[in-house]
């Protein structure tokens, strides 16, 4: 009970505890609160060899996402979490680590605790992808990861498809951007809702005004909250909404000193178009119960699309705000455009369609050679799949081993000849595996689609395809859970659990994690929630 509601160890010692226990239970013998922490640390570690056992037996391989923490005394941590479809065709996650940092833990120290972690999971072997919140502050640290996982094996295009930035944080700098771009703007804004709001007889006087012009909107002025930005959008939205009412305010009331000029007016106008965008998006990323990494490729080539039109602005001052925010996307998209358009062509829906419809958008005259970069990025990843399964039919690789790992043997001179060897003599029936599933019409879109029940019906039919979409429709291309989509700021750990010793902060985390898969009300997206401290 206190691992699962994460309630405090020390609950075994409050009165209020002892008297319910008591009363249904006169003859219960109350343990001291050390006895409770090695009874949770026991039951963690019974748990963890379940979870490791399971993870080494999928077939498929595991991705994995690095959360950084914070607590209210600045302390830092980092939480890594495996990505994976399970056997059922199921998207699964789990924490496997909640690591306590400190300020000896430079970039190059970092690297060598998360690969600490695959290597005390035995999984780093069985890695696809990781995903990492920031889009630069954790490229040496990847880099690193990325020399040490390519020792074992081969990292294809460029280990693109290995380094992956969460999509939700790239949105939320880009808002963030606009937000400073236009906080002069806000804060004006902010003070006109303030002086409406100030007293019952100016609200009415302001009533009656919108009423007199005409004003429709049954939406009431409110004010924004400073830690989620959605909040002020729809504050933005609303005033503007008003902006007559206002406008005839300034004419009629001297008191009222916070006017937004017509320039204003116009910027605040615009920007607020260009957020609701990412607010539409936000809902869509965070409202999605199977966020499958298919369903990111549309929604971003759209926020491109936008960001290219909004740097053609006439207005120096939305444009250059546009610019800055496109410079942002475009570090995202250099690293992860690959990951997702292959995710989308995987989708059956979509295929290689829906990148030609909207690389010919992004990228005009130029869009043929990305797009064949993208069609020879799948087939590079489709050949080595093909590869491991004929070493494993071979008996060369072992299940799991989805793509093909060097040899050890310093004395082995033939390390290339399995790639050879499989290049020189490829059967048609591997050709055709992915050259079938493209060729063939897109599924019809529908609401209802499941892409994970339509890979696992068709399975026999792409028996290398259906592996490799495992693997990749698995990758996680945000980290961002429901509660924090439109935060301001970081994952914060409750002060109850930054105060415990290290061992049993990651014990109590982890072990409410996988005990939360078995109950029935379990949300995976929101398995450290109950963790966060709103304010």
């Amino acid at each position: 009970m206190i691992i699962l509601h994460g309630y405090p160890l020390t609950m075994v010692e409050h009165v209020g505890f002892k008297i319910f226990v008591k009363n249904l239970q006169p003859l219960f013998e109350f343990v001291p609160n050390s006895s409770i922490e090695a009874s949770c640390m026991e039951f963690y570690l019974k748990e963890k060899q379940k979870v490791y056992e399971m993870i080494n037996r999928l077939h498929g391989r595991i991705n994995l996402a690095i959360e950084m923490w914070s607590s209210p005394e600045n302390a830092e941590y980092m939480c890594l979490i495996a990505h994976y479809i399970d056997e059922d065709w199921k998207l699964q996650q789990k924490i496997l680590n909640f690591v306590t940092l400190d300020s000896s833990h430079t970039e190059d120290v970092l690297s060598e605790v998360i690969i600490n972690c695959l290597m005390e999971w035995d999984v780093e072997c069985k890695l696809f992808a990781m995903t990492f919140d920031e889009c630069s502050d954790d490229d040496d640290i990847v880099l690193r990861i990325k020399d040490r996982i390519s020792q074992d094996r081969p990292l294809l295009s460029n280990g693109q498809l290995f380094d992956v930035r969460s999509a939700m944080h790239v949105l939320n700098l880009i808002v963030q951007d606009a937000m400073e771009t236009l906080r002069e703007v806000t804060e004006k804004v902010r003070a006109s809702v303030s002086y409406v709001k100030s007293s019952q007889v100016i609200q009415g006087k302001f009533n009656d005004i919108a009423q007199q012009i005409g004003i429709s909107s049954q939406r009431n002025l409110v004010l924004d909250s400073s830690t989620r930005w959605n909040s002020t959008y729809f504050m933005l939205e609303t005033v503007i909404g008003y902006k007559s009412a206002f406008c005839f305010l300034q004419e009629h009331d001297p008191a009222y000193t916070s006017a937004l000029s017509d320039i204003e007016w116009e910027w605040a106008r615009s920007i607020t178009g260009y957020l609701k965008l990412f607010v539409e998006i936000t809902n869509i990323f965070s409202g999605d119960k199977c966020p499958t990494a298919n369903r990111y490729f549309p929604e971003i080539c759209d926020v491109h699309i936008q960001l290219i039109e909004w740097c053609k602005n006439p207005d120096d001052f939305l444009s250059s705000m546009a610019l800055k925010m496109k410079a942002k996307f475009d570090k995202y998209w250099s690293k992860c455009s690959l990951a997702l358009a292959v995710a989308a062509i995987l989708d059956p829906r979509f295929k290689m369609k829906l990148v030609e419809y909207y690389y010919s958008q992004i990228y005009g005259s130029t869009a043929l050679d990305r797009i064949k970069e993208v069609s020879d990025g799948i087939k590079e990843l489709f050949n080595a799949y093909s590869i491991c399964s004929t070493l494993v039919d071979q008996g060369s690789a072992l299940p799991g081993s989805s793509l093909p790992s060097a040899s050890t043997d310093s004395r082995d001179r033939l390390k290339g000849f399995d790639k050879f060897l499989y290049e020189s003599s490829q059967s048609q029936s591997a050709i055709s595996d992915l050259d079938k599933y493209l060729e063939e019409p897109v599924f019809p879109r529908n609401c209802d689609f499941n892409i994970l029940n339509w890979w696992k019906v068709h399975t026999p039919r792409y028996p290398i395809l259906s592996m490799m979409a495992r693997d990749i429709l698995g990758t996680p291309m945000s980290t961002v859970s429901q509660e924090l989509a439109f935060g301001v700021g970081g994952r914060v750990l409750d002060s109850y659990r930054s105060s415990l010793n290290p061992d049993t902060r990651q014990a109590l985390i982890c072990a409410r994690d996988w005990l939360q898969v078995e109950s029935e009300d379990h949300n995976s997206s929101s398995a450290l929630a109950l963790y966060v401290d709103a304010n």
